[in-house]
């Protein structure tokens, strides 16, 4: 164990729709880099997470203002001195952006500072980020010997194949401006402004059906596994299911009321 802790720290905030987990990531004096420690304690928090059926959505972000997660522990790779070693330490790493995909609820990337190589793949496997103005991200394993790999699969859906190789094969830093543009991140605000944004979108989700989110949030995660028409006859199912429950009814009852002028 380190003398100063790299963990997950987990708030829940309960409000009249469900419960919120508010994730911050901490790896002290090391920009929050994802080590073998902070990693594994983000797959045991996030598989407790999964299993609360009142929770509505989780934010997850950095501790400090200065990096969400600025890369794998470096400190931890230089030691790695066989391949067996070193495939445990990118699956565990794997395993903690898989726990995030994994979360039945939707998970908001609030970004701030550096988000580089294992920390871009973490953002990336959120199911929509917010940065504000000093976010930097980048992918730089090529720059010391390794390939980028496990969640950088998931950039050319995100960016495009152009755009990712530039990422992956230049090793080069982006600024916020430019992760906007090329559409790793939804929205970007000032810094002042993060929080609200957050907001924004929680209680957007907070008004939706808790049932269809959940089952949305599941069908996207078949959708970018299947065929085309896999994908359709997977949608249907989804669609058919939520009339187990009486969620389109309560929630389609005042939009009819009102329609109708009662």
């Amino acid at each position: 164990m380190s003398e100063h802790q790299a963990k997950v720290h987990v708030a829940i905030e309960t409000r009249p729709q469900g419960r919120i987990a508010w994730l911050e990531m901490d790896n002290p004096g090391r920009l929050n880099a994802g080590s073998l420690e902070l990693v594994e304690d983000m797959i045991a928090k996030f598989g407790e997470l999964a299993a609360d059926d009142g929770l509505r959505a989780a934010v997850l972000t950095g501790h400090g203002d200065r990096a969400f997660m600025a890369g794998a522990d470096l400190t931890e790779l230089s030691g790695i001195n066989d391949a067996e070693t070193a495939r445990h330490f990118i699956t565990q790493l794997h395993r903690a952006s898989a726990s995030i995909r994994a979360l039945p609820v939707p998970v908001i990337g609030r970004l701030r500072g550096y988000c580089l190589g294992g920390g871009l793949e973490v953002a990336a496997a959120c199911d929509f980020r917010v940065a504000d103005e000093s976010f930097v991200m980048g992918m730089p394993e090529v720059m010391v010997g390794l390939p980028s790999v496990i969640e950088a699969a998931l950039f050319p859906r995100l960016i495009g194949w152009g755009k990712t190789r530039e990422l992956l094969l230049t090793g080069e830093n982006y600024g916020a401006e430019a992760a906007f543009e090329m559409h790793f991140v939804e929205k970007l605000v000032p810094a002042v402004e993060l929080d609200a944004a957050v907001d924004t979108w929680l209680e957007r989700i907070l008004a939706a059906g808790p049932v269809a989110v959940r089952s949305q949030k599941a069908l996207i995660g078949k959708w970018e596994q299947l065929g085309l028409d896999a994908a359709i006859e997977a949608g249907i199912e989804h669609f058919a299911d939520a009339y187990r429950g009486d969620e389109p009814a309560r929630m389609m009852a005042p939009f009819l009321a009102g329609k109708s002028g009662t």
